[in-house]
Formats: structure tokens, sequence, C-alpha cells
């Protein structure tokens, strides 16, 4: 499977993402790059996930929809053309890092897909129904992990 290179400005991969974008901070979605989309893809659809949450898997950006001729989002910003779906929070978009005071730093996991047909997904999706969704029409994926403790 062809792989998509997904970076970010603001930190590298496996490497600590700034407070700023933390749930009790400014909680602002932290720019994205990506290249390698394939030319046939007919959308994109971004998940940013935390595993290691104490419910279980959290969703905290869910996107479907972005234009696959798209190279990136600035901080803020909903990607081009994108949908952005409820997250864990319950709220519409970006739900920055939030784990229990104390915890290991938390994983978060920013996966870009790029498929061969639009994506139907519920209005508040969890990680799962995603994953599941994805994997019928995907093309090609990236992954960058972002890490952050309270």
């Amino acid at each position: 499977m062809a792989g998509i290179e997904l970076s970010s400005s603001a930190f590298n991969d496996h490497a600590f993402i700034a407070r700023r974008y933390a749930f009790e901070a400014e909680s602002v979605s932290p720019p994205l790059r990506w290249s390698g989309a394939p030319d046939d893809a007919a959308e994109l659809v971004l998940l940013c996930e935390d595993p290691d949450a104490p419910s279980g898997t959290f969703v905290h950006w869910a996107v479907v929809g972005i234009d696959p001729h798209s190279e990136g989002v600035a901080t803020g910003e909903c990607p081009p053309g994108g949908t952005e779906l409820v997250n864990g929070y319950g709220e519409r978009g970006w739900g920055g890092p939030h784990p229990p005071p104390g915890d290991e730093p938390h994983r978060y996991f920013f996966r870009l897909y790029a498929l061969k047909e639009p994506c139907v997904l519920p209005d508040a999706p969890s990680a799962t129904q995603v994953h599941e969704e994805v994997e019928k029409r995907q093309l090609a994926s990236g992954t960058l992990v972002g890490l952050y403790r309270r």
C-alpha cells in the first residue's frame, strides 16, 4: 500500500505536542502537511485518536471529505473541503489533548487516509467506526504521533 507523508511544523513524530494545542490551553488544532496521496483518491479522511485514554480510544478530531489534492491545513483551521465531525468531547472539530494529570505521556495518532470512494460515517464516530469504514476504501495512509502529558 502506498504511503502518505504526514508531518507538522509544530512537533516531530513521537515528540511532545505544545501546550497551546491542548484542551486546557488554546485547544487549537496543530498545522499539518501531507504529500503522496494517490492521484485517483476521491477524498482524504483525517483522524486523531488517543489509544491511551482511560475509558478506551478517544477521538480528538475526525474530518471527512478533505480535498485529495490539498497539501495540508493551517493551525486552527479545517482541512480544505473537509467536514469536521463530533469528537469525544461532544463538540464538532478539534478537541485538544487532556490526559489525566500524572499519567505517563499519552500518544496522539494523527492518521490521514486516501480513499478510492467517499466514506460515510456517523456524526460522532468512534475510532473503531472510522477504521472499519476507511479500511474498505483505503488507497494509502500516513501517520504522525505526538505525545502529551499534564
